[in-house]
């Protein structure tokens, strides 16, 4: 977390959609702390950093607290306003959202990732700023210097309980694999024939797999943003990631079908109930997988400990369209005190 010694004043936000709220004009609530939280509802990061601002919004509501979500997608699908209302719904959000598809607020407030916090002080100025997950302590300390700041002498509340051991202080992780992005314009595959841009291609199983890289095989069309089966020669057509982690999230939606499954595979068997993911089913037969309605981020796996692993992916549909993975860290049990 940064503690902004320079001042600067924040700029007004122009978004393209407002949820929850008519647009909010920063100039006219000068004396009010505000909190603006960059995030992408396909971003488990952001998520995971959601519960923190969706508490502070509830616990803080009567110390005059402005708190305002800024939707700024990574994929197309995002800039949906359908999409946007749905992420709203379902993750119970009540603070002001608005939009920001062409990324134009992340210019001017100079946002890098998402998630990313930026605390407002009475006078309008930014006095701190977070990029990442973390220093939840620290973040919500800092608001409540800015509410002390802003005029209020009475108790503060305690703060708010890690949801987890990995966002306490002085925790040290594992170093799980980085997010994985798949298209043309976002990242590499794994195979050795590469990428044949707005092509389909055939691809061959290497049968050897480097950490951190998607491995197809059968018929692919790849896209700028996402790769997609290109036909339902199930079960010759999936994809193969070998990761270093403790849950596994994918971005994955249809192309056109809906309501079909795709069937996951982690280091050669199907998943049990005890290390599925939330969005995972199990069939009578002991078959783990998801169905797909909709553009998700769908969390596949959820192992007991931190591990290297090998997860495959098996479409029945040729509508499977394969946008990202992504993969949480645990702490070093050794290095925790007391365990």
């Amino acid at each position: 977390m940064k503690l902004l010694e320079q001042k600067y004043r924040v700029p007004e936000i122009y978004g393209e959609q407002w949820f929850n709220s008519e647009p909010i004009i920063i100039s006219a609530n000068r004396g009010r702390v505000i909190c603006i939280f960059f995030w992408d509802a396909t971003d488990q990061s952001s998520l995971h950093t959601l519960h923190y601002i969706k508490d502070w919004y509830n616990k803080y509501e009567g110390f005059d607290l402005i708190t305002i979500g800024v939707h700024s997608p990574k994929f197309p699908f995002g800039q949906k306003l359908d999409f946007v209302q749905s992420s709203i719904t379902k993750h119970n959000i009540s603070f002001p959202v608005v939009t920001d598809n062409e990324h134009y607020l992340r210019k001017i407030f100079q946002i890098k990732i998402v998630p990313s916090i930026l605390l407002i002080d009475r006078s309008g100025f930014i006095r701190y700023f977070h990029e990442g997950e973390g220093f939840y302590n620290s973040l919500e300390l800092a608001l409540q210097i800015l509410f002390v700041d802003a005029g209020y002498h009475g108790d503060l509340p305690e703060l708010t309980e890690p949801i987890c051991d990995a966002d306490r202080a002085n925790i040290q992780l594992y170093r799980c694999t980085p997010e994985i992005l798949v298209g043309f314009q976002k990242g590499p595959i794994g195979n050795t024939e590469g990428y044949f841009p707005q092509s389909v291609f055939k691809y061959s199983d290497p049968q050897m797999y480097l950490e951190g890289r998607v491995y197809l095989s059968g018929l692919w069309l790849v896209n700028k943003h996402f790769v997609k089966v290109e036909n339902s020669d199930y079960p010759n057509n999936y994809l193969i990631v070998s990761y270093k982690g403790k849950e596994v999230n994918a971005v994955i939606g249809p192309d056109s079908e809906t309501n079909f499954r795709v069937f996951i595979i982690q280091d050669g068997r199907y998943l049990t109930k005890e290390i599925a993911g939330i969005d995972v089913t199990i069939d009578e037969n002991g078959r783990s997988y998801i169905e797909v309605n909709n553009h998700n981020l769908f969390n596949l796996v959820k192992n007991k400990e931190f591990g290297e692993h090998l997860i495959k992916l098996l479409p029945e549909s040729d509508s499977f369209t394969f946008y990202s993975m992504s993969f949480t860290s645990a702490p070093i049990n050794e290095l925790i005190s007391g365990v």
